[in-house]
């Protein structure tokens, strides 16, 4: 058995490299941006790579190169099931369409008139996103056709940064302004940096055009539930939305009871899960008038140690385990078999 892993501190790999340590697994280190990189795992039965939205070379690659590994008989996490639509919400909308599951009524269009004339026959108000984007930096209620129309003829136009630079100064100050903490400082500095030096995904990567997507915006929620399976467990978290705003992911504020997440949204998780046969899923869900749970949308990534505060987890019977896990550790185990 030859393991290869893409280590990046403060990634899946770090516990990944810590479980092979421990369990005295050999694994080697592979630079998955190696041009080489297809001749260096011909050797290697299992390649883990927690590749990222925020890096603007893995949007570029990283999807062939797992497509490529796995046609050549490398085991892969995350395979081609679990990550060929992460960060991609409206390849999410037509996946969970055709799946049939519980999705908020999603929109897309291509053309400006499509779109206009959608606007000029909907109601208010909806939820504008790009495709591309995590902790709701790419997010926008739409309160008018007017807001609408505007929002159209950007994404017709010139088109959208991939990091709205506004959101993260403003999610920032009010962070800061709640905890003014050093680190919090930091992260206004490093934001505003950005106003004089553009990061590496808006000056390296496309400008969001030719598209525009929305969701219906499902009133009454302060909060949203985060559900994330992984083989036949799955654990979640409860995420308020910031103070005056109706979005919850990157709010920082949690709360890691189980007892307030509803086991209507964990079995759908798992049969949603089921349906995709994927590795590991993430899902976002909110709940509709009947106190339903809807799914926003879903990821194979997540913040690796965000987790940790979880008081257990269930398995797929819905039986609940009063217990610390680790992620990361049932990754390896199901990719290798143990």
């Amino acid at each position: 058995m030859k393991i290869a892993i893409h280590h990046n501190i403060g990634s899946f790999s770090d516990r990944w490299i810590e479980y092979c340590i421990a369990h005295n697994i050999e694994f080697v280190i592979i630079d998955a941006y190696s041009s080489n990189i297809i001749k260096e795992l011909e050797d290697f039965d299992y390649f883990l790579w927690h590749w990222t939205h925020t890096d603007y070379r893995d949007l570029l690659f990283a999807r062939q190169l797992i497509q490529s590994l796995e046609q050549n008989g490398v085991k892969v996490f995350p395979n081609v099931k679990t990550c060929w639509h992460f960060d991609d919400k409206v390849g999410q909308k037509y996946l969970l369409e055709a799946l049939g599951v519980p999705l908020i009524r999603s929109y897309v269009f291509y053309t400006k008139d499509s779109a206009k004339s959608w606007v000029n026959s909907t109601i208010f108000p909806k939820v504008f996103k790009l495709r591309g984007g995590a902790g709701s930096v790419n997010v926008k209620l739409v309160e008018s056709r007017r807001e609408a129309n505007n929002l159209i003829k950007i994404a017709f136009g010139k088109g959208f940064t991939s990091k709205n630079l506004k959101s993260r100064i403003k999610d920032a100050l009010i962070k800061f302004n709640k905890d003014k903490s050093l680190k919090n400082f930091g992260r206004i500095v490093f934001r505003l940096k950005e106003l004089i030096v553009p990061n590496l995904l808006n000056k390296m990567g496309p400008r969001q055009k030719g598209y525009i997507y929305f969701q219906d915006f499902i009133k009454n929620n302060n909060f949203d539930i985060r559900i994330v399976v992984i083989g036949d467990k799955c654990f979640g978290l409860k995420r308020l939305t910031r103070d005056g705003d109706f979005r919850a992911s990157g709010s920082g504020k949690i709360i890691y009871d189980h007892s307030l997440i509803d086991i209507n949204a964990i079995k759908v998780a798992f049969e949603t899960t089921s349906k995709l046969d994927v590795q590991c899923c993430a899902f976002d869900f909110v709940f509709d008038e009947d106190n339903q749970p809807l799914i926003i949308e879903i990821s194979f990534g997540f913040s690796p140690y965000s987790y940790d505060s979880c008081d257990g987890y269930w398995d797929s019977s819905l039986k609940w385990y009063n217990s610390k896990f680790n992620p990361q550790f049932w990754m390896i185990e199901n990719l290798i078999n143990i």
